[in-house]
This record gives C-alpha cells, structure tokens and sequence, in this order.
C-alpha cells in the first residue's frame, strides 16, 4: 500500500506527438483520425481520464485495446451493467478465505481468549485482531483497485458506464479525480504509475456533469468513407478494392435509414470477410440481400434493408423475396403459403389489407377495427335493421324506419290489450 504522503509516479508518454499517436495506432491495425489521435495525445500528456461517447460500433473499446498494445502497458476492464454496485468495481473481501484461516488459527485463538476473566475481555481480545483479517492478505482487488495497485502502468477501460447506475458514477470520482481508492479497514491506495482511463457511452442516458468534469471528453461518430474503407483495407478481408469501397457505400445507406441497430465498422469487416470467402469481385443486391444478416440483427431492419439494397447498389435489380423468407409467408409455420392476395374481397367487406402499426406485437388493433368500420356491417345482427330494411329506406317503402308505416287506434288498442277492456 502507498501511504497518503506519497505521490504518484508520473509516467513517460510513448507519444512525442500526435502523428506519432497516428502511426502507433495505425501498426495496430486502428485507424485514427487526426481529432482523435489529439485527444489521446493528450489523455497521455495531462493524465486525465478520456470520456469517449458515440453510437455502438465506432471503436470506442478497440482504442483501449490498442492503445494499450501501442504503449507497451498491461489492459485491465471493467464492464459497466445496471444493479452493478461498488464491490465488483472496486474490491471485496475474501470471506472464504477469512474463514479458512479463523478455522486453522482455532487453537491459537483459543489461547488468546483462555485466560480472560469474563467475556468482555475476551470479546475485546478477539476484537484487537481484526486488523489481522482485514488487511491486504484478504483484499480481492477489482479493476479498479486492481489499476491503482499494479506495480506496471495499466490502460484502464470502463466500458458503457452509461448502463451502471448513478451511485456508481460518484464512486469513481475520488478514482478518476486523484487517482486513489480509499479502503475504510485498511487506508488510501494511490497509484504508482498514473494510469491511462477510457471510460465508454453508447448515450443510453445523461452521465453526471461531475464526472464529465473529470474527463477530457470526444464524441465518436461513424467515419468518413474513406477513413472506413482504410479500415477495411487494414484488416486485409481479402475483398477486392472496388467492391471494399462499393461494400463501404452499401453499408452508409444502410446507417441511414433509422434501423434499430445501424451496422457497425467491425460488421463492415465481417461483410467484407463474408463476402470474400463467397469469392465475390462484384456485388449485386441478390449476393448482399442473402448476407445482409452479417451486418442487421433485427428482423424489422432486415425487412427495411432488403427494401433498400436495389437502390443502394442497382436501381434496376429485383430481390426475390420468396428465395430469403421475407415475404408474406416469413418462414413461420402459419400454415398457408403465404398467398395474402388483397385483391379478393373478404366477407363482403374490405379488400384491402389491414394496417399493421411498426409495433413490435403486431397490429395495431385500432387501426384494424377502424378499417372494419363501414356503414352496414351489423346488418341483421342483433336486431339491426337487416339489408332489406336498408333497401326499403333507399326506396321510400313502407318499411323504412325514417318513413314508418301508419297504424290506426284499433290497430294500437290491439297490440296493448285496451281493446278487451272496453269489451268489458
């Protein structure tokens, strides 16, 4: 443990400027641009940690990775979940091993207690061993803990701090502030070696300004063309040059259309490598619409890319439907064969299709039971009046409820039994 007095070891950047940051990266495989590779020049030159926010898929998490291969120091994660709390951030107590030793150490306590008077002595007794069993023998360091401990500097990533809850958010104050973690039992740990932070935010919700103050901040979006197409070009995917950056042009459509998740650079790759293995040299939106499920995960945007994949590689191409599953039949089982043929009217009422909502349960009931509502759907039901009576209020017939029949007084008398009681 460090004592409070000390101070941190400051640590020599392997960075003598920020073309030296692009070209350690980029031998790693990263391609930075040159905002980027300023910003974590200076996350090494100020020691402060580096917030990096963005969508999911921009590189966020590779540049801890590789920026940790680039600067020769040793990769530690914490992977940030809702309910996390402090304890598996920042360290536990082995209990089991606690009770491994009171259970070896039995006759040796048994000693210290033996010849008190009372328990209170011997409660005291035990009670001035604590520091014995909570003391570093019987820390178990978490990553953060485990960042400020370590002998060697670390690259420290916590990644999607936006999914932890708020209390863990002030618990890494004190750590991304001073660089130490204060261990009630024990004391204050302060690093030895400064180590780098990246903390990681897909924007699930509003991070606390008390920890952005802390950070040096950038925000991640999708790259340009080219700088993807290098990227793609870096990972040698074994795609040819022109279809590398007719695929990279596919693939920004594609992030254009509002999917739930829009494709990341790492699934670009993958589409490249895919694409590759199929010994592809030219796409056409037949080949992408059968591998478009490399790059979407949702059935729904699966349904919205295949509807976009003609325009955005041949204006003039079909996509057989029947062939991938995505037509009216989906491949569910709902026994039929997928004939939904509108043109046919059904029941003597509407022939077109019900409207279905973007809802993920299905139809929006609604809407459903507005297109059922038309004039005449309870006709003879109930005692409605029936289509004859409908046709006789067209006409003017004496059976039109509007134009009702007249009935004389007898006739009235007789219906309501008053005719009898004149008789009498």
């Amino acid at each position: 443990m460090t004592s409070t007095s000390e101070q941190p070891t400051t640590t020599t950047s392997t960075f003598e400027s920020v073309d030296d940051v692009v070209e350690a990266l980029a031998a790693q495989g990263y391609i930075a641009d040159r905002r980027l590779a300023t910003t974590v020049f200076l996350l090494t030159r100020l020691e402060k940690p580096l917030l990096l926010e963005g969508p999911a898929g921009v590189g966020k998490t590779e540049l801890a990775k590789m920026l940790a291969v680039a600067t020769g120091r040793k990769f530690l994660r914490l992977q940030c979940y809702e309910g996390q709390d402090e304890t598996k951030a920042l360290y536990e107590w082995d209990y089991g091993k606690q009770l491994l030793y009171t259970q070896i150490l039995r006759e040796k306590i048994g000693q210290v207690v033996e010849d008190a008077p009372d328990i209170p002595t011997a409660v005291d007794r035990i009670g001035a061993q604590d520091s014995v069993f909570f003391s570093e023998r019987f820390l178990a360091p978490r990553p953060l803990l485990e960042a400020i401990r370590s002998d060697e500097p670390v690259v420290l990533l916590i990644d999607e701090v936006d999914r932890a809850d708020e209390a863990l958010e002030a618990v890494l104050l004190e750590t991304l502030g001073e660089f130490q973690i204060s261990v009630p039992e024990v004391g204050t740990f302060m690093a030895k070696n400064a180590p780098y932070v990246i903390l990681t935010s897909n924007n699930t919700r509003d991070l606390a300004a008390a920890l952005k103050r802390r950070c040096l901040h950038l925000f991640l979006d999708y790259p340009t063309a080219e700088r993807e197409l290098d990227i793609v070009r870096s990972k040698n995917t074994g795609l040819p040059e022109a279809a590398a950056r007719e695929l990279v042009e596919v693939v920004r459509g594609l992030r254009e259309l509002e999917l739930r998740k829009a494709p990341s650079i790492s699934e670009t790759i993958d589409w490249a490598r895919t694409l590759a293995v199929l010994g592809i040299d030219d796409l056409n939106s037949q080949i992408l619409s059968d591998t478009v499920s490399v790059v979407v995960k949702y059935d729904k945007d699966v349904t919205k890319a295949l509807n976009a994949l003609p325009g955005l590689v041949d204006p003039n191409a079909t996509i057989d439907d029947a062939a991938h599953g995505h037509g009216h039949g989906h491949g569910h089982g709902h026994g039929h064969d997928g004939d939904h043929s509108h043109d046919a009217p059904t029941n003597g009422r509407s022939t077109g299709p019900a409207p279905v909502s973007d809802d993920e349960d299905g139809p929006d009931g609604r809407a459903v039971r507005a297109a059922k509502d038309e004039p005449g759907r309870h006709a003879g039901v109930y005692g409605a009046p029936g289509r004859d009576n409908q046709e006789a209020a067209r006409t003017g017939s004496d059976r039109n409820p509007t134009n009702p029949r007249k009935v004389s007084s007898s006739q009235g008398n007789r219906s309501f039994g008053l005719g009898k009681k004149r008789a009498l």
